[in-house]
C-alpha cells in the first residue's frame, strides 16, 4: 500500500492559533486516524523515532497525524505546562479537526509514550466523540503518585532534571523554512519560558494541581478501550495493572522487559509493538472482529535473576498471563518482619533505621530509556550493606511476585521530617543483589499526601508502603531481602536532616503478592520486535554516554554524567540538529543537606548559512528550611555566535515538610 506524506500543515484552533501537524495517508480513501501530540518536536526531535512508527501504520490503513502541542516545535502559541487545560483544549479541537478531513472516517485512536500516554488518556478522560481507542505506553493514572515529581509525598532529583530537560526543549525555535516569523517567536519562547521546576515545586501535596489530568479521579470517565503497556526498566509500571482493574472498557496491561522506549527500539529484548497497536486499532477503529477483547487481562515478562548491571543487557525470565485481573492466582502472604529477617508471627521487639545519606547510588538513573546507556539498577549489595535488612533462609522452592507488594509499619521518628525506602531484593548465593522493585514515603504523608504533619519525636505512627509493581520469580537457593533506608540518592531527594526511624515489630509486616499456577494460561506475547523503516538521516557525530562516581576529599559523593545524543542532518528538509547533556549530582554522607544537582544542555540547529544555539544552565541546592533553584539561558545565531539572549533566574522555595 502506498503512502502519503504532508510533510507540514497546519491545524486552526478556535482562537486563531494553528498547531503544526504532519500526516502519512494511505492511498485507500477515508481511514481511521491515529494520533500522537506531543512537545517534542515532529520536524526534528521525534522524527527518527516517528519513522519507525507511522509509516507502518498507514501501510495498514490508518491516516497518522503527529502533532506539535503550542509552542513547541513548529506551532504558534505559548506553552503553558504540561498536560495543561490549554493543551487538552487544543486536543480536543485536533481530533474535532481530524474527525472533519475528507481522508478520515471519523474514527480516531491516540498513541504516545510518556507524554503522549498521558495526554491520550487525559483526552480519553473528556470523552470527546471522535477517540475511540487509545495505546498508552509509559503513562500514568495518578500525577502526584506516579510520575517524575513525587514518590510517596518525597521530592524526587528529577523534578528539577526533568524541569531543566524541558526548559531546554522549551527555547528551541521553530524551523524558519515553515515559519517566516521564526524569530519573533523564538524570541518570545526565549523570554517567556516556564520555570516548571520551581512551578511543580510549590505544589508538594496531592492538591488540585495534580489531581487536573489524574485520571483515576474517576476511572468511569474513560470510555475507549485502552491498551496500556510498560516496561520493567522503566519507571512507569504501575498505570497498566490499574487501568486493567478498574477501567469499565476493555483494557489491557503489558508489560514487558523494556525501559523508557517504545518496545520495538526497546534495548531490552525488543518487543512487536507494531502488531499490538495495529491489533488494537483494527478491533476498535475498523471493527474487525479479530479477539482483542479477548487477550489476557494482563501479559507479562515474569523475571528471574540476570546478574543486575547499569549498561543495557539481556533479561532472563519467562511471559505469562492472567486473564483476569486482580487474578485469583495471586493472594497475599503475612511475613512478619523479625530482628534480621521475618517471622511467622508478630514478635515484640524494636530495631532502628538510620543511613548515610548517599545511599542509593546502585540505584540507577530514574527513568531508564532517557540517556544513550549506564541508567539501569545495579547490584544492590553496597547499598544493602548500609541498610537494614530482613532476609529469608534460602529458598527451597520458587517464590512468584506478582502486583504490588505492601509493608505496614509501626515506627518512631527523632526528627520532624523523615523518609523510608523500602525495596525488595533477590539475592543470588553469590551476594549479587537484584532490585525487584521499591518505593519511597516520605513519614510526615504517614496518613495522607493532601494534608501532611510534621512528626512528634518518640509518637507511635502507622503506614503502609505500597511498593512499585513487580513480576519476579525467585529461583530456590535464592534469597528475598527487605532492604529499608532513610535515603536512596540521587533518585529521592534527602530530607532536611538526618533521621533516625525505630520500627516496632510487633506492628511492622510485609505482604506479598504471591503467585501459584497449576495451569498456565496462553501468555499471548508479542514476540520479537518484526523489521520497521528508519529515518536515513547522515549522522555527522555518533550520539555517545558515559558515567563516572567519585568521592572528593572531604567524603562527598559525586556522580557524573555525560549524554551526546549526536549530531544528523535530516535527509528531507537538511536541518542539521545536535545535542549533549552534563549532570552533575552531590552530596556528603554525612549531611543531607548538602545535596545538589546541577545540568547543563546544549542544542544547535543549522540550514545552509542560518544557525542557532541555545545553550542552558540550571541547579539546585538546600538546607534545612529552603530549596534554592537557579537557571541561566544563553541563545546566539550566525557562526559568529552573536548573541541574542542571556537570561538568569532564581527561585527560593520553603521545604513546607520535604
Amino acid at each position: 500500500m502506498s503512502t502519503k506524506i504532508i510533510e507540514n500543515t497546519w491545524i486552526p484552533l478556535p482562537d486563531g492559533r494553528k498547531l503544526a501537524a504532519r500526516i502519512w495517508l494511505p492511498e485507500t480513501g477515508p481511514s481511521p486516524a491515529i494520533l500522537e501530540y506531543l512537545p517534542y518536536r515532529k520536524r526534528d526531535g521525534t522524527a527518527p523515532r516517528d519513522a519507525t512508527t507511522h509509516p507502518v501504520f498507514a501501510e495498514a490503513g490508518y491516516a497518522c497525524i503527529r502533532v506539535d502541542i503550542a509552542g513547541t516545535g513548529d506551532s504558534e502559541g505559548q506553552f503553558d505546562d504540561e498536560y495543561s487545560e490549554q493543551e487538552l483544549r487544543d486536543g480536543e479541537a485536533v481530533l474535532s479537526w481530524i474527525a472533519a478531513q475528507n481522508w478520515c472516517d471519523g474514527n480516531i485512536g491516540m498513541i504516545g509514550i510518556s507524554w503522549g500516554g498521558f495526554n491520550g488518556l487525559q483526552l480519553a478522560f473528556r470523552h470527546p466523540p471522535e477517540l475511540k481507542a487509545v495505546v498508552s505506553v509509559a503513562s500514568t493514572v495518578d500525577r502526584y503518585a506516579d510520575d517524575i515529581h513525587f514518590m510517596g509525598g518525597c521530592l524526587l532529583s528529577d523534578n528539577i532534571n526533568w524541569g531543566s530537560q524541558m526548559f531546554a526543549y522549551l527555547t528551541r525555535p521553530a524551523d524558519p523554512e515553515l515559519r517566516s516569523d521564526w524569530r519573533e517567536d523564538w524570541l518570545a519562547r526565549l523570554e517567556n519560558v516556564p520555570f516548571s521546576a520551581a512551578d511543580w515545586l510549590r505544589h508538594p501535596t496531592r492538591s488540585a494541581f495534580w489531581k487536573h489530568g489524574s485520571v483515576c479521579e474517576d476511572w468511569s470517565a474513560i470510555q475507549a478501550p485502552v491498551l496500556a503497556i510498560t516496561g520493567w526498566s522503566d519507571a512507569y509500571v504501575n498505570a497498566p495493572p490499574a487501568l486493567a482493574a478498574n477501567l469499565a472498557v476493555p483494557s489491557k496491561a503489558l508489560i514487558g522487559p523494556w525501559e523508557h522506549r517504545y518496545p520495538h527500539i526497546s534495548k531490552l529484548e525488543a518487543g512487536d509493538f507494531h502488531s499490538e497497536v495495529i491489533g488494537w486499532f483494527d478491533r476498535w477503529l475498523k471493527g474487525q472482529q479479530n479477539g482483542a477483547e479477548d487477550l489476557p487481562a494482563y501479559r507479562t515478562y515474569m523475571q528471574d535473576h540476570f546478574g543486575p548491571s547499569k549498561k543495557n543487557k539481556p533479561r532472563q525470565g519467562r511471559w505469562i498471563a492472567e486473564t483476569e485481573w486482580p487474578s485469583p492466582n495471586v493472594s497475599d502472604e503475612v511475613w512478619h518482619l523479625g530482628l534480621g529477617g521475618f517471622s511467622d508471627v508478630a514478635i515484640t521487639a524494636e530495631t532502628t533505621v538510620s543511613n548515610p545519606a548517599h545511599i542509593g547510588q546502585a540505584g540507577g538513573y530514574f527513568c531508564p530509556g532517557m540517556r544513550i546507556d549506564n541508567e539501569l539498577a545495579e547490584d544492590q549489595a553496597a547499598d544493602d550493606a548500609l541498610s537494614l535488612c530482613f532476609d529469608t533462609a534460602p529458598l527451597d522452592k520458587p517464590l512468584e511476585l506478582l502486583g504490588r507488594a505492601r509493608l505496614k509499619l509501626s515506627f518512631t521518628v527523632d526528627r520532624p521530617v523523615a523518609q523510608l525506602i523500602a525495596r525488595l531484593c533477590d539475592v543470588a548465593p553469590d551476594g549479587v543483589s537484584q532490585r525487584i522493585t521499591y518505593r519511597a514515603l516520605n513519614l510526615t504523608h504517614y496518613k495522607s499526601h493532601e494534608t501532611p504533619e510534621a512528626l512528634i519525636p518518640g509518637q507511635v505512627y502507622s503506614a503502609e508502603i505500597a511498593l512499585n509493581e513487580c513480576a519476579h520469580r525467585v529461583k530456590p537457593g535464592q534469597i528475598l531481602r527487605l532492604a529499608l533506608s532513610t535515603s536512596y540518592w540521587p533518585i529521592v531527594w534527602p530530607a532536611p536532616e538526618a533521621a533516625e526511624v525505630t520500627l516496632q515489630l510487633q506492628g511492622s509486616a510485609l505482604y506479598l503478592p504471591v503467585r501459584t499456577m497449576s495451569e498456565e494460561a496462553d501468555p499471548a506475547h508479542p514476540g520479537p520486535a518484526q523489521d520497521y523503516p528508519t529515518l536515513q538521516s547522515t549522522e555527522l557525530r555518533a550520539p555517545s554516554g558515559r558515567s563516572e562516581r567519585r568521592i572528593e576529599a572531604d567524603g562527598t559523593v559525586i556522580l557524573e554524567t555525560f549524554d551526546d545524543y549526536g549530531k544528523a542532518q535530516d535527509p528531507g528538509h537538511g536541518l542539521i540538529v545536535g545535542s549533549h547533556v552534563a549532570m552533575r549530582y552531590a552530596i556528603h554522607p554525612d549531611d543531607p543537606a548538602t545535596a545538589q544537582f546541577t545540568a547543563g544542555w546544549r542544542f544547535t540547529f543549522e540550514r545552509d548559512e542560518w544557525q542557532v544555539e541555545i545553550s542552558t544552565e540550571n541547579a539546585m541546592t538546600c538546607d534545612v528550611e529552603n530549596f534554592y533553584l537557579h537557571r541561566k539561558l544563553r541563545a546566539t545565531e550566525g557562526a559568529d555566535k552573536t548573541e541574542v539572549l542571556t537570561k538568569e533566574w532564581n527561585e527560593t522555595i520553603p521545604r513546607r515538610l520535604l
